[in-house]
């Protein structure tokens, strides 16, 4: 029976009749009872397995006593630092203080610590010394191991060691967290549970871990950038559930963190259960007083249709955190979340987006997957589509027909993002055709990210002729729908790999479309990609070949200024970043330029020799010419 949300205080607990609760979970995020939010997931999936769970939402990590809310839980406490890092959620990839939290009520600055999953662990040992401490979220997991953090530009250890936690649910967690609560309802001490697919733990003896594969000393990793390349390699080619090994990392000599293979990936039954638990698909009422949580807006109207995803790009965490096996909610499923949001006041006849990770995969990449997992060395779609890759949308164009014919929805938006090179990868163009005709919203967001090969391939991206093929079709389709419809290519500066000189070769291209972004992303070293292994390391680990890596905060200036050459503000830069690349053939007057001369105050042009006394710039006496012209003529 439907009780509304969750405890979010004792009170609360009280009302529900529990004297205790068996989990507390402390998160960083508000608490927001939606399927787009982790907290609300485990919970959720703990209660429909009889589990009682409170909820800290935000505790003041300067006051141990904010997590005793709810007393001693009588299994242990789950702890996340939110739906994304904590220090991503804090810093602009410039380091600066962002200004707001969307994940906060009222999209209030500062209302968790920086290294969160760390801080609110430590907080918990300060009061409940044996109570079991299990980290989860995309915080703790992608720091599951030694990782580069790039906030303090060292190489820091396993998260489950700085925490002090027992244990780390890495990935989609419902299966794992389920097991850990069964094994401690059972009364296996926490100690114990090193059996479970999808967790860290520590022991100071390799004898309970069968057939681990060690990886360097921790020390080692620190002193050679190589060795923690090569380290982080195996562990990029362990994270599928069928076939990754038992990882273990030495501290010292005398301690292991040990990463046991990942958790298999759900089927489309048990996707189906967990996206109907009795989600409040909303913010907890209690901050409707400081405005609501902002991050409501973006997921209230919008459909979960997939995790996953085998795109592999270098700079993304997906593969760490979801994995590359792709998994699905069934049509009715999602048609049924459908017409519930048709019966919302706030609907207004749009769904926002229909999708995952990656919008349009909504099946494994090729058959073998189901049998024998991912390729270890080999990825689906880099450097080109492998033969046994199944491109098909005919499952994610019946899907979007079925809910546009749903009465009550006018539209429905794909936003989550499309891979261009698996569209252009299926012989068949219906799902184009309908992308282009009902799904975009006048302009299409994707995301090249560059158009220099050489970056693209430090990227795991297909080469620019691939996107250039997918522009003319998208193009071609929309004038035969007779659609004015514009692509909106997301840009990345200084990736790995990319010189000032492929800057400039992305700046021409932006002069030959007329595109001017808004905004540029700099490329940002979130832990544990491939892409942030190339700026600790300089190496590609895929090959141990040297990569150039723009770390000089100027330069990294210049390269995202070349991308917005047309912002006055930018000027100065763009000028310095064609003067160092020998392209001051692009400062002029001619179409081909990106910038004109400037004259400076004093009429002194810079680059230009300084005039003699009483003589006019050359842009003066044009000027007068042209009035002396006008003045024969009797205009002026």
């Amino acid at each position: 029976m439907k009780q509304g949300f969750l405890p979010l205080c004792r009170q609360d607990m009280i009302d529900r009749g529990w004297d205790r609760v068996d989990f507390v979970y402390v998160s960083g995020d508000a608490y927001v009872d939606h399927p787009s939010f982790g907290h609300a997931i485990i919970t959720r999936h703990l209660e429909a397995h009889g589990y009682k769970v409170g909820i800290i939402a935000q505790p003041d990590w300067k006051d141990s006593a904010s997590v005793t809310e709810y007393g001693e839980p009588r299994l242990g406490f789950l702890v996340s630092a939110g739906n994304m890092d904590s220090m991503v959620n804090h810093y602009t990839v410039s380091k600066k203080r962002r200004k707001t939290d969307a994940y906060t009520p009222g999209g209030v600055m500062g209302r968790r610590p920086d290294h969160a999953a760390v801080v609110y662990s430590n907080l918990i040992r300060q009061t409940y010394k044996d109570t079991p401490v299990i980290l989860g979220g995309i915080e703790a997991s992608l720091r599951r191991m030694a990782h580069y953090d790039y906030w303090s530009d060292q190489l820091k250890r396993s998260i489950l060691l700085d925490s002090g936690a027992d244990l780390i649910s890495y990935g989609m967690g419902e299966r794992s967290i389920l097991e850990i609560a069964d094994a401690l309802e059972a009364g296996i001490a926490v100690k114990d549970l090193t059996f479970i697919p999808g967790t860290v733990f520590k022991t100071r003896s390799l004898d309970c871990v069968y057939e681990p594969e060690v990886l360097p000393d921790y020390e080692e990793l620190c002193a050679d950038r190589l060795a923690y390349a090569r380290s982080f390699y195996t562990q990029y080619c362990n994270t599928d559930p069928f076939t990754g090994k038992c990882l273990a990392e030495p501290y010292g000599g005398h301690l292991y963190v040990v990463q046991n293979p990942p958790a298999r990936p759900l089927g489309q039954e048990e996707m189906d259960e967990i996206y109907a638990y009795p989600y409040e698909k909303t913010y907890h009422p209690s901050y409707e007083k400081d405005g609501g949580v902002p991050a409501i807006s973006e997921v209230k109207f919008s459909l979960v249709s997939n995790r996953g995803c085998f795109g592999g790009c270098n700079f993304c965490a997906l593969t760490f955190h979801q994995g590359r096996i792709i998994q699905t909610r069934s049509h009715e499923s999602l048609i049924k979340e459908a017409k519930e949001m048709t019966k919302d006041p706030q609907f207004k006849g749009y769904i926002h987006d229909v999708g995952g990770p990656t919008a349009d995969f909504r099946q494994p990449s090729c058959e073998k997957q189901l049998e024998h997992g991912v390729c270890k060395n080999r990825q689906c779609l880099f450097p080109k589509p492998c033969r046994n890759l199944k491109a098909d949308h005919k499952d994610y164009v019946s899907l979007l027909r079925k809910l546009r014919e749903i009465p009550g929805i006018k539209k429905v938006f794909i936003r989550s993002g499309i891979r261009f090179d698996y569209v252009m990868a299926d012989p068949d163009d219906t799902f184009f055709r309908e992308l282009c005709a009902f799904h975009v919203s006048g302009q299409l967001k994707v995301a090249p990210e560059h158009v220099s090969d050489a970056v693209l391939d430090r990227m795991g991206k297909p080469g620019n002729q691939v996107y250039q093929a997918f522009v003319k079709k998208y193009q071609k389709i929309n004038r035969e729908l007779g659609k004015d419809q514009y692509l909106v290519p997301y840009l990345m500066s200084s990736h790995p790999g990319s010189t000032l000189k492929e800057a400039v070769t992305l700046a021409e291209y932006l002069r030959d479309i007329g595109h001017m972004p808004e905004q540029v992303q700099d490329f940002y070293p979130t832990p544990s990609t491939i892409s942030t292994c190339m700026y600790y390391t300089g190496v590609d680990p895929r090959d141990m070949k040297p990569v150039y890596v723009p770390k000089n905060p100027h330069e990294k200036a210049m390269q995202r200024a070349l991308i917005q050459y047309r912002d006055p503000k930018k000027y100065d830069l763009v000028l310095e970043a064609l003067h160092k690349t020998g392209r001051m053939d692009l400062v002029g007057y001619d179409r081909h330029c990106l910038i004109r001369p400037r004259k400076e105050q004093g009429s002194v042009r810079q680059g230009a020799k300084p005039r003699k006394n009483g003589q006019a710039s050359r842009g003066n006496r044009k000027k007068k010419t042209i009035r002396n012209i006008h003045k024969k003529k009797g205009n002026v």
